[in-house]
């Protein structure tokens, strides 16, 4: 059974501190399922239509975990990155699912847009897991990234949260053949997009690879 598998059992036992601990430590660096256990949070939210003290997750304080839990995470990222460099990716990313050519895909978009990828990183599986860490290794300002990450986890948890909360309050409704139907619909978005992103993704690596021929760039140390 993956780990992804497990979200369901994660939030039923852990509840709030699992959503938290998984979306963190995705910020930080660590490759996690950390939309599908803040999406699968607010669909049960929205299904049970908890309300705090109550039981349940209630919406709010699943957009307010998830948020903190970003931040929180993105900047731990940030220090480790900014510390040591892409030194610790590049010798151990490989057990983490993070290889050389994601990491310079990651360097190549951070370079090219600067600041954008700080706040719309959050919203990208593949940059999530570390564009902090390459915001820090690229010696990104502190202060333009305490805002852009803030920013950005706040709007990804509102928004995914949203989606995830509205989906779950028409659970109850996804019946008969217009249900059925409905349902199809969100199953065939859901491959389209992913069949999108995977082609971008061979694309952009081919880019980054044209523009960053050899060994990543470096930093060490601290200024």
């Amino acid at each position: 059974m993956s780990f992804v598998e497990q979200v369901p059992g994660l939030l039923v036992q852990y509840g709030y501190i699992a959503l938290f601990v998984v979306v963190a430590l995705e910020s930080a660096g660590v490759p996690m399922p950390g939309e599908t256990i803040l999406i699968s949070s607010s669909v049960y939210a929205g299904a049970h239509h908890a309300s705090v003290g109550h039981g349940g997750f209630n919406i709010f304080l699943v957009i307010a975990t998830a948020a903190a839990a970003a931040i929180l995470g993105d900047n731990l990222g940030f220090w480790v990155g900014r510390t040591w460099g892409l030194t610790l990716l590049l010798r151990y990313g490989r057990f983490i699912g993070v290889d050389h050519a994601k990491l310079k895909l990651g360097q190549f978009l951070f370079l090219k847009h600067g600041g954008k990828i700080v706040f719309f990183g959050r919203f990208v599986a593949l940059l999530r897991a570390f564009a902090a860490v390459l915001a820090g290794a690229n010696r990104f300002d502190p202060k333009r990234f305490l805002f852009y990450n803030a920013l950005g986890g706040i709007v990804w948890a509102a928004l995914m949260g949203g989606f995830g909360y509205e989906f779950g309050l028409q659970v109850e409704n996804v019946i008969g053949p217009m249900g059925l139907a409905g349902l199809a619909v969100v199953i065939l978005v859901s491959v389209v997009t992913w069949r999108f992103y995977k082609r971008h993704e061979k694309r952009l690596t081919l880019e980054a690879e044209e523009a960053l021929p050899g060994p990543l760039m470096i930093h060490h140390g601290r200024s």
